[in-house]
């Protein structure tokens, strides 16, 4: 699949907001700094339309990107480290599961984990969220070139073995590898 053209459309602060159009949805999940804007970018052959931060919790909306005019990409808030107030975390949180739950647009969802590092319990809850659901979704294993040759082949079966499956792309911005595999898995599902 080839992404020609992507553009930001809006940012969702309650679900009454969402587009009212029938594009399928494809969202982002991850924790704060995990690289999810990173993915958008490459992804899209753009530097800027997903905002980078060196602040986790940046993103504090479901951000909406439009693709090739057809669907979406959406960029749900980050979970982790973010600094702010438990009121407002449980906001974001509730606005991901509502979203998660109960959004017909939505086709799947990629899981974004830091490949360097085993899901934290934040992760787990995804996952466990996205099985209940029962939504499809994609592990994608970010920041893959700072791992060498070996902590890659040592880490996909670390990976195999925690996920108790194969069902993840190693991915880095910085040499663009995992892209097509990224891309064809989204393809798959529109």
């Amino acid at each position: 699949m080839e992404i020609r053209k992507a553009e930001y459309f809006k940012s969702v602060f309650d679900l009454k907001e969402l587009p009212q159009d029938n594009f399928s949805q494809i969202a982002f999940a991850g924790r704060s700094n995990v690289g999810k804007s990173s993915l958008i970018n490459t992804l899209t052959n753009q530097k800027n339309l997903a905002k980078i931060s060196k602040t986790p919790g940046k993103t504090k909306a479901l951000n909406f990107f439009k693709i090739n005019d057809r669907f979406y990409f959406v960029d749900l808030p980050g979970y982790g480290f973010a600094k702010v107030s438990k009121t407002v975390k449980s906001g974001w949180e509730d606005l991901i599961e509502n979203y998660l739950k109960s959004t017909p647009n939505l086709r799947g969802t990629i899981q974004i984990l830091d490949s360097r590092h085993p899901p934290s319990q934040e992760d787990w809850e995804m996952l466990e969220l996205l099985d209940f659901i029962n939504l499809k979704y994609l592990v994608v294993l970010t920041k893959s070139d700072k791992l060498s040759s070996q902590g890659l082949s040592d880490n996909s079966q670390k990976f195999k073995e925690i996920l108790e499956n194969d069902n993840f792309v190693f991915f880095s911005a910085k040499t663009k590898a995992g892209g097509n595999k990224i891309l064809s898995w989204i393809k798959h599902l529109l």
